[in-house]
């Protein structure tokens, strides 16, 4: 009777990862028939030729610069990441660590602040980096994320896990607060630190709105913008190369999930140990 639960139940889990998958499988599959090519039907769905060639064609499009585009992302990604992971670290440090008056006051409002829906500060945001001259740069596109709420709120639960005996020790043989923050209490927290890591790299990858509204150039515009762009470039019938295109966004999501997704429950769970 347990076995026949266990083959149901495996035989579900695959149903339904089948089910979940076929929509990518499709999209792959699509993005590899000719330039122009109709959506074909299933019967045709695999290419006899596949034409691996379009991956070229929409990264070194004469009209359209979708490398631009990439290279884009990645540099305002790879700065929103480091530079989220420094703040919110430091400032996870100073309220895990650290006692001054209205300290709870502060961290509420900090939580408070993860009630609020991204779009509802987008035009504050928008008017000051109007003001500061910052509209159609990597400013624009870096500054405003370098911080989150849920990273601070996730390191400071993980910093609580570690005894504050390991402070002290450090102390004693001489080191300052930034030296046990970096040299101790971060390499311990590596988990939740992977953890905050992938999540700001998905939504920096995948924003769209913001960099919309706050770039005007073709030049600064990230993949995400670019995409939308490249859709009506090449019209709404020219299917293989949209989904050429889709996949150039989605890879590198799907690699930082593979690599990241061991460090997910690990970090979740660190830091809720307190």
């Amino acid at each position: 009777m347990k076995t026949v639960k266990n083959i149901l139940s495996y035989a579900s889990m695959i149903a339904l990862a089948l089910f979940m998958i076929a929509p990518f499988i499709w999209m792959v599959l699509v993005s590899l028939h000719p330039s122009k090519t109709p959506i074909p039907t299933l019967d045709k769905l695999v290419p006899q030729q596949p034409a691996f060639d379009n991956v070229g064609k929409v990264l070194f499009d004469p009209t359209l610069p979708v490398a631009r585009f990439f290279f884009n992302t990645v540099l305002v990604t790879v700065c929103v990441v480091i530079g989220q992971l420094f703040v919110s670290s430091l400032a996870a440090y100073g309220f895990s660590r650290f006692k001054f008056k209205g300290q709870n006051l502060v961290f509420s409002l900090f939580l408070a602040s993860m009630m609020f829906a991204g779009p509802v500060t987008q035009i504050p945001v928008f008017l000051i980096v109007k003001n500061f001259g910052w509209l159609d740069t990597y400013a624009a596109l870096i500054v405003p994320g370098l911080s989150s709420a849920f990273n601070i709120f996730l390191l400071r639960q993980a910093f609580l896990a570690i005894p504050k005996e390991l402070d002290e020790a450090a102390k004693i043989d001489g080191a300052g607060f930034f030296r046990i923050y970096s040299r101790i209490l971060m390499p311990l927290v590596k988990p939740a630190l992977a953890t905050a890591a992938a999540f700001t790299f998905f939504g920096a990858w995948t924003d769209f709105f913001w960099p919309f509204i706050s770039t005007n150039s073709t030049e600064m515009r990230t993949l995400e913008v670019g995409l939308a762009i490249f859709k009506n470039s090449y019209g709404a019938t020219n299917w293989p190369l949209q989904m050429t295109a889709a996949l150039i966004v989605m890879a590198p999501l799907l690699v930082v999930f593979l690599f990241c997704q061991r460090y997910f429950v690990k970090g979740v769970m660190m830091g809720s140990i307190k």
